[in-house]
């Protein structure tokens, strides 16, 4: 069934790829101990109302049943509302026409005696006054309402929303004409929810802290949910791994940085307190683990349900692993730790770059991760004339699902990777993927391998016009996905 789907207007990219990770998790796509469920094409129907720009928040989204419909909006962060729509026109007139010609057997049931009902009104690029929302209202007279209306906790809920004709261009998506919906609310994000996980707030925070929203969006895209495991190879304060544990799933972290994950602030403010602060069940284990050098004994496989991470790139933090300079170099040969130096000892690290990080990565998730698992990361990429190279790290395990990139900069984005594992992990497919590694590692552009990352972003921007008012007059006015 056709629904309307509604999106708060920020994050673009993420939008329909969050949908259709929730959808796929409450079983929108069938029977998911199917031989073929792991090759089908797992994606949802969309299209976009009559006049409307394709990062309208306004899209139309075909789901099987009205409870996937129901999961998916009550859980996603990005939906701001998921409706059974009665009807939709250019005019109130058009919008009147088409809610008497919906079937009566869909309307009457919420229309009962015994129902309680609420109806808001909204606007998408424009203010409406309380005066104008009461007049919207009255004028749904001729829909026969019976039941008693209840403004704080009503049975039924219903929407009319309103889009602006952006004669004049107010930095949102343009829209031609004016669109007016009328629908039953089928389920709602729930926006508590980013006020009360927000960073300011945070007991225990580090200079990579993952903020509440993005967090939450990447543990939706990793399907975090009661009876799996996620990991996080790069912890840090636990900032996603506490979206994790939010949603239920047992949570397991590592960091190269003994101090982060054993010490913290104090006894009261370290990653664990995060975790105590929000009520949330503890991580089953924080390591001190290398990337590079994981701690797995050799053939443990398939462990974890999803990997969710945010690998170091250098530019509010850089990448190391164990060794040291002078080891990895040669100058010094490897050594023990005295007994009574190794618990406050601090092992020397060298750089790491990015290229060499995400193989690791990709080779960890696919030797770790269950059959179906999900590998949930950031990538940076440079921007140039507005665009983004497409050349991505590949692995023979995995299949690329979805990609969603968040512009940080006129200079630079990241992009979040989710990937699905599709095939065991053997010795050849290690091999392929190796080559496919030293392949990319050639190919790639030398910023990454160098490490140069950051002065690519922070040094000063080449002065290409004398006038630097007329470069930015002449750029458009609706932003797209800056917001």
């Amino acid at each position: 069934m056709w629904y309307l789907c509604v999106f708060y207007h920020r994050l673009l990219d993420y939008r329909k790829p969050e949908v259709e990770s929730l959808a796929d998790l409450f079983g929108a796509f069938g029977d998911k101990q199917s031989p073929d469920f792991r090759t089908q094409n797992r994606v949802l129907e969309w299209r976009l109302p009559k006049h409307h720009h394709p990062d309208s928040p306004f899209h139309f989204v075909n789901l099987p049943s009205e409870d996937v419909a129901r999961n998916v909006a009550n859980r996603s962060i990005l939906v701001k509302g998921i409706y059974e729509l009665w009807g939709e026109g250019s005019s109130y007139e058009e919008l009147e026409e088409a809610v008497k010609s919906y079937p009566d057997e869909r309307k009457l049931p919420y229309l009962a005696s015994e129902s309680t009902f609420k109806i808001t009104v909204d606007s998408f690029g424009k203010v409406m006054s309380l005066q104008e929302q009461n007049e919207r209202i009255r004028g749904l007279s001729y829909i026969p309402f019976k039941g008693r209306v209840h403004l704080k906790n009503p049975y039924h809920n219903f929407w009319l929303m309103e889009t602006d004709d952006n004669a004049t261009n107010n930095g949102l998506p343009p829209v031609v004409q004016r669109r007016i919906f009328f629908g039953r609310e089928v389920g709602g994000a729930d926006r508590r929810l980013i006020p009360t996980y927000q960073l300011k707030s945070r007991n225990y925070l580090g200079p990579t802290a993952m903020d509440a929203e993005v967090a939450f969006l990447m543990a939706n895209q990793a399907q975090a949910a009661p009876g799996k495991l996620v990991y996080d190879p790069f912890v840090g304060t636990g900032s996603i791994l506490v979206s994790a544990a939010h949603f239920g799933a047992m949570t397991m972290g590592a960091d190269i940085d003994i101090r982060v994950v054993r010490d913290g602030r104090g006894p009261d403010c370290n990653v664990w307190s995060n975790f105590k602060q929000y009520g949330l069940p503890m991580p089953i284990g924080l390591l001190r683990a290398d990337n590079n050098l994981p701690p797995w004994r050799p053939g443990l496989k398939e462990v974890f349900d999803a990997i969710i991470c945010d690998p170091p790139y250098g530019v509010r933090a850089g990448g190391c692993k164990s060794g040291g300079r002078k080891l990895l170099k040669g100058v010094v040969g490897p050594y023990t730790i005295p007994d009574d130096k190794r618990a406050d000892h601090i092992p020397s690290t060298a750089a790491y770059s990015l290229v060499e990080c995400v193989h690791d990565l990709l080779d960890l998730a696919a030797r770790m991760l269950v059959m179906g698992g999900r590998l949930v990361f950031f990538y940076p990429v440079l921007r140039e004339d507005d665009s983004v190279e497409d050349d991505f790290p590949e692995h023979p395990c995995f299949k690329l699902v979805a990609t969603s990139e968040q512009i940080l900069s006129s200079r630079y984005s990241r992009v979040l990777f989710t990937m699905v594992k599709t095939s065991s992990y053997t010795e050849e497919l290690a091999l392929a993927a190796r080559i496919k590694h030293l392949e990319f590692k050639e190919n790639h552009v030398k910023w990454l391998e160098d490490g140069n990352l950051h002065s690519s972003v922070f040094s000063p921007a080449d002065s290409e016009s004398g006038d630097s008012k007329v470069g930015k007059e002449s750029k458009p006015k609706y932003r797209g996905k800056y917001v």
